[in-house]
């Protein structure tokens, strides 16, 4: 290697370094706030100080099992729907053109363009209409857009048509050739899919605070909002809580981050 090429190497390695740094001070400032009991934020940490009260605080003393287990059912449900009606909704727009189909599906897209607080209002109101207030579909159905029905659709366009009409030929269904030939085929896009839905509904703030008013159907977000007190705040109570929230999400990257890399490259192959 030439002296050049390591010189250039080489910074390049150090430059990489300091960004992977200095976007992971804030996760590992967090880490150790959430052991000490901060009531100021600030750089003075002790090692001595360090505990893990502040977990154990939160688990007893604030009923976070059961916000817990609302994230984890509201998330679980929405990654599946998500993935399953985007996954329909993107075949029938890739591969069952109809009369006006590309029209429907440029309306269908400009929805992304509409932002969340302003349909909220009218959402709610469906919502109460149907008896769904403090319920979990009004948790999961409205995670539900056009965004799955546009990453999928881009990728279901490299799925070969004469594959599609030889599995008719031999007389399969088009639910078997969806469900047994087509999904497979796209397991790929819809992992990616899947984990943008997760960080989204898990991370979700606004649409349960506003759907969800009994402490038994409140998700983990509003009972972390919860730890902070109006008049003195326990910054290590808090961050023990958003650690305890960044870690479901922050998991599944680590383990799905190569398919979520390969569906986000191949998503954009055509279309």
């Amino acid at each position: 290697m030439k002296q050049r090429d390591y010189v250039f190497y080489s910074f390049a390695a150090i430059m990489l370094f300091l960004c992977s740094l200095s976007a992971l001070f804030p996760f590992i400032y967090m880490a150790l706030v959430s052991l000490t009991q901060k009531t100021i934020l600030n750089f003075d940490f002790k090692i001595s100080e360090f505990s893990f009260v502040n977990y154990v605080r939160v688990f007893k003393n604030f009923n976070i099992i059961v916000n817990l287990r609302n994230s984890f059912i509201v998330t679980s449900c929405a990654c599946f729907f998500n993935a399953l009606f985007s996954s329909m909704a993107a075949y029938v727009f890739a591969k069952k053109k109809f009369k006006g189909s590309d029209v429907l599906f440029a309306l269908y897209i400009a929805t992304l363009m509409i932002p969340g607080q302003v349909t909220l209002v009218p959402v709610f109101l469906i919502m109460k209409a149907l008896g769904l207030l403090n319920t979990y579909p009004a948790l999961i159905f409205p995670v539900v857009n056009a965004f799955g029905v546009f990453l999928v659709k881009q990728f279901m366009e490299s799925v070969p048509d004469d594959l599609l009409e030889a599995a008719r030929i031999d007389g399969c269904s088009e639910h078997r050739i969806f469900f047994s030939l087509v999904l497979p085929l796209i397991m790929t896009v819809l992992v990616s899919l899947t984990i943008f839905t997760f960080i989204t509904s898990w991370n979700d703030f606004l649409w349960p605070l506003v759907i969800a008013s009994k402490p038994h159907m409140k998700t983990l977000t509003l009972a972390i909002a919860a730890l902070k007190n109006s008049y003195r705040t326990n910054y290590g109570l808090v961050m023990s809580g958003a650690t305890l929230t960044f870690m479901p999400p922050f998991l599944l990257y680590l383990v799905l981050q190569k398919q979520f890399v390969e569906g986000i490259a191949l998503s954009g192959i055509k279309g």
